[in-house]
């Protein structure tokens, strides 16, 4: 269960294509994965310079790069186990391999080779550092779509999109690849249920690899930069999931002791009760459990749950809270209205925290249920209510906790 969190859950692909005039069109995609299931967050299409995106995505995030066009040599040749010196001697004579990064798919009886100088391709990474982002990914050319073909509404054996024509045998293996600037796909293109611009598809291609590069075999050219930084990258997400894994157990093995000692307490409470009320009167006894009563009752009426560190409770909430959400009131144990009304009393909602706040997405709140539903204290967390409250311009919600 914990190797599903060790993956990247969040990032973005972003395609560079580059005319014969060295002119850029960048198309991005950002994509996170949401109980188990990809969300689009952002479709960016049309953008002319890297700067334009520091708008679009926010600094920090996770890049997967894919080059394509001018500057990158595509070979089809009968399919090779590894690319040595050798090999790429074959390939492009009289050309040493360390001034190039390779990219290799295999497909059938062929290979398909992408080359691109190192210096090309870092000029465009460290533009990407500079910017703010993080890149972890360098991909050329179409092939990283083979990755997401079981996705795709394809029909037949060809697939065009964006100027790109494949074309695959019968056991879906590719059997050529060409590019023609003026094609593109006949008919609308869509990734399981989401519609997409065939522009898209390289730059969505590219950041699936890197959310599920521990699940399958990306199509990526061999950068040992970037490979290293994206181990550094899960290495320290497996960090922070261990830690809070083990802060979990300590937290739930001092609950537990707690819980113990309460208990202890609250038993030998009950004997020491009871050695007192049998020394007395029985006139005075009766006396006693009348008044035993009403403390009980004015205690149930005001909300006490014996041996609950109720701001503990709160506390591990909040810890949760994504910065996208504003939390604005919390009640613990608050009062039920229709209930009260109906009982001529007060009634309070047991072990209930109700919590009120504001957000300008639903995605974050759902975010925020799902990380508290990980507490095992939680019975149940449901979302009363979510508006878009226009004179704040914000959402608002409500939500029940049960413990």
């Amino acid at each position: 269960m914990l190797g599903n969190l060790y993956t990247i859950n969040e990032g973005a692909g972003i395609s560079i294509n580059l005319d014969k005039q060295g002119n850029a069109r960048i198309i991005a995609c950002k994509v996170l994965i949401q109980k188990q299931q990809l969300t689009f967050e952002k479709k960016i299409i049309g953008l002319s310079s890297l700067e334009e995106l520091k708008a679009q995505l926010p600094a920090k995030t996770l890049i997967a790069l894919n080059l394509s066009g001018k500057g990158i040599l595509q070979k089809q040749v009968a399919k090779l186990e590894t690319i040595g010196p050798q090999e790429f001697s074959e390939l492009l004579p009289n050309a040493t391999l360390e001034d190039f990064y390779i990219q290799h798919l295999v497909s059938g009886k062929t290979s398909f080779v992408s080359i691109i100088r190192r210096t090309e391709a870092d000029k465009w990474i460290s533009r990407l550092k500079e910017l703010g982002f993080v890149p972890l990914m360098l991909s050329l050319g179409p092939f990283p779509v083979n990755n997401i073909l079981p996705q795709l509404n394809l029909y037949g054996n060809e697939l065009v999109f964006d100027g790109h024509r494949v074309n695959r045998n019968e056991q879906q293996e590719w059997t050529s690849y060409t590019y023609e600037e003026e094609a593109s796909a006949p008919f609308p293109i869509k990734a399981g249920l989401e519609s997409l611009d065939e522009k898209l598809l390289t730059a969505y291609a590219a950041v699936f690899q890197l959310l599920l590069c521990t699940k399958l075999d990306p199509v990526i050219a061999e950068a040992p930069n970037l490979a290293n930084a994206l181990k550094a990258t899960l290495e320290d997400k497996k960090l922070k999931v261990q830690g809070l894994f083990i802060l979990g157990v300590f937290f739930i093995l001092l609950l537990v002791n707690f819980l113990v000692f309460s208990g202890l307490n609250a038993a030998n409470a009950k004997l020491d009760e009871q050695l007192s009320l049998s020394a007395r009167s029985s006139s005075d006894l009766q006396q006693v459990q009348v008044n035993v009563q009403k403390k009980e009752a004015l205690v149930k009426a005001l909300g006490y749950e014996e041996g609950i560190n109720k701001s503990s409770l709160i506390d591990q909430v909040a810890s949760l809270l994504p910065e996208e959400i504003s939390w604005q009131q919390a009640a613990i144990d608050p009062l039920d209205l229709s209930g009260s009304r109906s009982q001529k009393v007060l009634v309070f909602a047991e072990r209930t925290i109700r919590i009120n706040g504001s957000s300008d997405k639903i995605i974050p709140v759902n975010e925020w249920i799902a990380r508290i539903k990980t507490k095992s204290w939680v019975k149940n967390v449901q979302l009363d209510s979510y508006t878009f409250n226009s004179e704040l311009s914000t959402g608002q919600f409500s939500l029940t906790i049960n413990y």
